[in-house]
């Protein structure tokens, strides 16, 4: 940006008034002391166009009057003095007219000086405007601060057009990081010096007292600025031989403080989402070995129940025999649920979204499940219906059978002893709908909000606080949702809806 030109300020209104009065005292007693053939009333409308070097057009009326009434008196003394003579009041009219015509050319110059002027601060804040927007346009976006530091440097150079600008932080009066450098690109090599990791010099750190955002120093050469960091020091701003004017570099530093502000709160953010992102992979690698460790002496467990239960270790009491099979339920509880951990670490992490999704029948999958489930729905007297029309679906095979599993497994364990569960499975194109119905107590309507949230609190429908939270992130990945209500026949109802394939 080219350097503001310098304009000469025109006087105060008090030191044109001083000038002009006394112009027009000692022309008008030359006036009365000469003959009246001198028209020496023609120069006192030099006392009014001293009124062009003014700060405004007020005084310029106010002067021409007096002008044309000294006029007036001088013509009146001379006439009395010397006799009434024709070409001496042609002379005075001709003198008074030459006040008025210079009282008006002096006003129309003055105000075409103060709209010239106001233009030009116009075009000046125009000007400042413009290069603060294109700071901030510069410096927009998510930065760091050590982002925010370089584009600061660049679009500092860029502005003020300085041979260089340097900004870093200081710690006890060492230049340091962050820190950039900004060149102009015909500056030699030989002239691109770094003050990083150096002392920085004394009169460079003093902050002169009522020197503003910005201040000079090495005889105006250099201008200095600070930014403020809270809760860290500040940055030093070192600009070189800058084009521009102090102000609109001062401009420019109160358009960067707060930009500065908010980097310093995305680089929190930052730190904070790393951590937790550390965090997540820890706890993600807890489940994954909890889950792994857990399975293994929980299976070698369950074989030696299964085997004392088929004779292995001869004849048991009835007793003991009950509590084999109380331990082996315990064991599938505690399976499910290490299964149920592994597959929300996974949802949670993403790791399934790799995972090529492929056409899977939906009724063999519901068929398969009801089948593997049957047995305890037969120990607990629950009948289990089905009624399933062929949908093909698009996905994953493994989590679609487990977000099934979960719904009908849910139906069986909360029906009554002699209850009944019914699967009905139906599409109308666009969408395969699953419905499960149980004859179970239901879900209170304050706990249905939280139903499918993790780790929901007990009661109906409650177990781990996982299967129902798994079926409904499953649905979601496929597109799909479920959700609960109750029937007129004060059954509950869960459908899970997923669009249909037509590959």
């Amino acid at each position: 940006m080219s350097q503001v030109p310098a304009f000469h300020f025109p006087l105060s209104e008090r030191t044109v008034w001083g000038i002009s009065l006394t112009l027009l005292l000692l022309v008008l007693t030359l006036d009365i002391n000469t003959p009246a053939s001198f028209a020496v009333g023609t120069v006192l409308s030099a006392s009014v166009a001293l009124a062009a070097l003014g700060e405004s057009r007020r005084a310029v009326w106010p002067l021409t009057a007096l002008a044309v009434l000294a006029n007036v008196v001088a013509g009146i003394w001379n006439g009395s003095r010397d006799g009434v003579v024709g070409y001496h009041l042609a002379n005075r009219a001709v003198s008074i007219l030459t006040v008025l015509l210079v009282g008006y050319l002096t006003y129309r110059a003055r105000e075409a000086s103060e709209q010239a002027a106001a233009l030009r601060e116009e075009e000046r804040q125009l000007e400042r405007e413009k290069a603060r927007r294109q700071l901030a346009e510069d410096l927009g976006g998510p930065l760091g601060q050590a982002e925010f530091v370089e584009r600061a440097a660049s679009a500092l150079q860029r502005l003020t057009g300085a041979s260089s600008v340097e900004i870093g932080a200081v710690d006890r009066a060492i230049l340091t990081q962050p820190h950039a450098l900004a060149l102009a690109p015909d500056l030699p090599a030989s002239e691109r010096p770094s003050r990083l990791n150096t002392r920085i010099p004394l009169e460079f750190l003093a902050h002169p007292v009522g020197a503003g955002d910005v201040w000079a120093t090495e005889g105006g050469n250099v201008y200095l600025a600070r930014l403020r960091r809270p809760g860290d020091g500040d940055l030093l701003l070192i600009l070189n031989a800058p084009h521009t004017p102090p102000s609109l570099t001062s401009l420019a530093i109160r358009t960067l403080q707060p930009l500065l502000e908010r980097t310093a709160l995305l680089d929190d953010l930052r730190q904070n989402r790393a951590q937790l992102a550390e965090r997540g992979e820890l706890l993600r690698d807890l489940v994954y070995a909890f889950s792994h460790d857990l399975r293994t002496p929980l299976l070698a467990n369950a074989m030696n129940m299964r085997a004392a239960l088929r004779g292995a270790y001869g004849d048991l009491p009835a007793d003991y025999r009950a509590t084999l099979d109380n331990g082996l339920q315990a064991n599938e509880t505690l399976l499910a649920l290490a299964d149920q951990l592994l597959s929300v670490a996974k949802l949670e992490s993403g790791e399934t979204e790799g995972e090529e999704p492929e056409p899977v029948q939906l009724r063999e999958t519901v068929l398969s499940v009801a089948h593997d489930l049957r047995p305890r729905a037969d120990a607990k007297a629950v009948t289990l219906e089905t009624s399933l029309s062929s949908v093909t679906v698009l996905g994953r095979k493994h989590d679609l059978r487990r977000a099934v599993q979960n719904l009908v497994d849910n139906a069986i364990k909360f029906s009554p002893a002699g209850g009944s569960v019914t699967l009905l499975l139906t599409g109308d194109g666009d969408d395969a709908t699953l419905t499960v119905l149980d004859s179970g107590p239901g879900i209170s309507a304050e706990r249905q909000a939280r139903l499918f949230q993790r780790f929901r609190g007990g009661g109906a429908g409650s177990g781990s606080g996982l299967g129902l939270y798994l079926t409904r992130r499953i649905a979601e990945a496929h597109g799909g949702a479920v959700r609960y209500s109750r029937t007129a026949r004060a059954q509950s109802q869960f459908t899970l809806t997923l669009p249909e394939s037509h590959a």
